[in-house]
């Protein structure tokens, strides 16, 4: 009789499933996982390198282009660290814009998870379903900043401009007219509080409509039921973050264990899991969209009530306005040198992390004194994650592996960074 050997087998980088640019390597015995090799490398793109050759302000813009479905929390993280390095106060506004905006984040980057998830999964629908308030958040992005996606909205100091007054409105065109433009542009009659004021209203019943479709599936739990289970132990062990590690019961979450920004005076439950497996994660992603939602109610009160300014009057790290440089020469020479030298940072070291999506993202920055950066190390919750496939899909199908890289939600900017 033949002798019936394990084949090895490739999957990705090029498969949908793969999340961007992840190779395995899968050593299989029939359709059973016997050994995991993870390949990564192949979107590298040196950025913590980059970021020490540039002035310090010339690499927000590279934060954002790491984990590209969490924008403005990479952001936080860097100027964060710089904000520590120079001493600087910012803002109670800008506080409370960027814990709003955070959350607005971890909002838009769960709406991807459960869709992208869904569509590896079979749950074809979700995506559609998931990408209709997403588009409605990055309206937010865009009015704040210009930027759909990479908004360079947070500055060392506080953020870039304060919040609309009025939101953009559709206009009328072949596709959208009369009762149908109305309908778009109902909530858009005033200011951007108002309008996540009407969102945040309407969001839960949303989140309700992406449940009925998954949370009591038949065929979503045979797929995430006792798939990929990650005990408490296991997870600190490998240094799991976010979702991940409180799918397994941990109730960690650096915005009430090491609170920064304005989230000490927020009211927020932490959602845990109990299992530890592919739907305990899922249903925690889906709660923390629920608390997301309560944080921004808040913050759009606080908002209301207190205007103010939302950064620094310093003009060495936050540049002039433009009205003023059209009048005054000393603030047209502040801003030129803002934006082609930079600022030097006085000499120390500083790590500062946010809870992101994906979990604990992190920046450690070392300045020598110069307005560049001496040294700048990012720590990304997905390259942490990834470290335990081989020991958590040992033994399953080959699915399988499909579910274990969606319920790690990695995005491979910031594990290749």
């Amino acid at each position: 009789m033949q002798e019936i050997k394990n084949y090895t087998m490739n999957f990705g980088p090029q498969h949908p499933a793969a999340h961007g640019v992840l190779r395995l390597v899968l050593e299989m015995d029939g359709e059973t996982v016997v050994r995991v090799d993870p390949h990564v490398g192949l979107l590298h793109r040196g950025t913590e390198k980059l970021a020490e050759s540039k002035p310090f302000n010339q690499s927000i813009g590279y934060m954002d282009r790491l984990d590209y479905v969490s924008m403005m929390c990479n952001e936080h993280a860097y100027v964060r660290a710089i904000e520590a390095l120079l001493g600087i106060e910012v803002p109670e506004r800008a506080q409370w814009i960027r814990t709003m905006f955070d959350e607005i984040t971890r909002i838009l980057n769960h709406l991807m998870w459960i869709g992208s998830n869904g569509l590896d999964l079979g749950a074809m629908a979700v995506f559609l379903y998931a990408f209709r308030e997403r588009e409605e958040l990055m309206d937010c992005y865009e009015a704040v900043s210009g930027a759909r996606m990479h908004a360079a909205y947070y500055r060392p100091g506080g953020v870039y401009r304060d919040l609309p007054a009025q939101m953009p409105k559709y206009r009328e065109s072949r596709w959208h007219k009369g009762a149908d433009l109305d309908r778009m542009n109902a909530w858009r009659e005033g200011s951007m509080l108002d309008y996540l004021e009407q969102f945040c209203a309407d969001f839960p019943a949303k989140v309700d409509e992406y449940e009925e479709l998954l949370t009591g599936n038949r065929i979503w739990k045979q797929r995430t039921v006792d798939i990929g289970v990650v005990s408490p132990e296991a997870a600190r062990a490998w240094g799991m973050t976010g979702p991940m590690l409180r799918g397994s019961g941990i109730a960690w979450d650096l915005r009430k264990k090491q609170p920064y920004a304005k989230y000490a005076e927020v009211d927020f439950d932490i959602p845990v899991g109990s299992n530890g497996d592919c739907y305990d994660r899922y249903l925690v992603r889906v709660a923390e969209m629920r608390e997301s939602n309560r944080i921004i109610q808040q913050c759009v009160k606080w908002l209301r009530a207190n205007p103010g300014p939302v950064i620094v009057q310093n003009y060495k790290v936050a540049p002039p306005k433009r009205e003023e440089m059209k009048d005054d020469m000393e603030a047209l020479i502040h801003h030129f040198k803002l934006f082609t030298e930079g600022y030097s940072v006085p000499a120390g070291e500083v790590y500062a992390a946010v809870e992101a999506p994906k979990g604990e993202f992190g920046c450690y920055l070392v300045s020598d004194g110069a307005n560049k950066p001496f040294r700048v190390k990012l720590r990304a919750p997905g390259f942490a994650h990834l470290s335990s496939m081989d020991a958590i899909v040992r033994g399953h199908m080959l699915a399988d592996v499909v579910a274990m890289i969606g319920t790690y939600d990695v995005v491979f900017g910031e594990i290749d960074r």
